[in-house]
């Protein structure tokens, strides 16, 4: 017994030597989606602000593919030490395991370090298109069932299942058309090569496009002009929320110091900046704590709802 509290003894003091040395070298963060995306730039904006108060470099990595799932799986399998991070919405962890038995990780797989975004969706189309409104969305879906096409960045994205949602909810057919990322469905929608686009709300940045609906509670600050689905007589508000992971196992000194860093660096004007360009709410920002509660919140929706969802449109 003795023997056994003296390597305790021994672990913790190893622990508590290696947070004080944290960080010596420099830090990877994977973001599990496309450069350009809304989550890749809130992702460099964060790890410029954390670099400065770690003292050492924060290199992301884009690692794409599988609606999220390899550079999530990427992230899972590293060391947990604290240098390999992951930055990615919730739907990685809440959904992807759930249609994807094949995954190597689970939500367990993580322990949250803070949250700093929180993405509205909306339903775009072009300028040109003749959509002025969900309500001539529907009329045309009906007049011509499976024919009328919609782009999001990949299955079981939430992009993909707020247009699921809406569809089901609607009582249509459309025929869904799956992009590595936000910035290829921009220009696919762009080009006229599908109807219509889910899109997080911030890929609209300096975009011509028009959104059809804002799924969330009330207008979007930054899109005044754009009705809710609500507002058009659907309830819908699903949303994308997340931040920075590490891998379990990582010590608690070290998720301290990486929390304590992460919510200086939401706090600054450049990150502030970033976040009003991706079109953030005005508060986005939770600590370890308060992020695991809504993690926990959200697998458990989730486990009630994707089986509720045909996901084969």
């Amino acid at each position: 017994m003795r023997r056994f509290t003296l390597l305790l003894a021994l672990l913790a003091c190893a622990q508590t030597a290696q947070a004080q040395s944290f960080p010596d070298h420099a830090i990877q963060v994977i973001n599990p989606y496309a450069a350009g995306s809304t989550t890749d730039l809130l992702t460099r904006g964060l790890a410029s602000g954390m670099q400065t108060r770690l003292g050492q470099p924060m290199v992301v990595v884009n690692r794409d593919g599988a609606a999220g799932g390899v550079g999530t799986a990427v992230a899972a399998r590293a060391a947990p030490d604290g240098y390999n991070l992951l930055f990615a919405p919730a739907v990685v962890l809440s959904v992807l395991p759930l249609i994807r038995p094949d995954l190597t990780y689970r939500p367990e797989s993580f322990v949250p370090v803070c949250q700093v975004f929180e993405n509205t969706m909306v339903l775009v189309v072009r300028q040109e298109s003749p959509f002025r409104s969900l309500a001539d969305l529907v009329a045309a879906a009906r007049a011509r069932p499976g024919a009328v096409t919609y782009g999001h960045q990949g299955v079981a994205s939430v992009p993909h299942l707020a247009a699921v949602a809406f569809l089901q909810a609607a009582g249509l057919e459309a025929q869904d058309v799956p992009y590595r990322g936000e910035p290829s469905v921009v220009v696919e929608v762009l080009a006229g090569r599908v109807d219509f686009a889910a899109l997080v709300a911030g890929s609209m940045h300096n975009q011509p496009l028009r959104a059809l609906a804002v799924f969330a509670p009330t207008r979007h600050h930054l899109l005044p002009d754009a009705p809710t689905a609500r507002e058009q007589g659907f309830d819908l508000s699903p949303a994308s929320f997340g931040g920075l992971y590490a891998p379990a196992g990582t010590p608690a000194p070290v998720l301290a110091r990486l929390a304590e860093a992460c919510a200086g660096a939401a706090a600054d004007p450049a990150y502030a900046e970033v976040a009003r360009r991706g079109y953030q709410p005005l508060n986005y920002h939770l600590g370890p704590q308060a992020f695991a509660a809504r993690l926990s919140a959200e697998y458990a929706e989730k486990a009630r709802l994707i089986p509720t969802i045909r996901l084969d449109r």
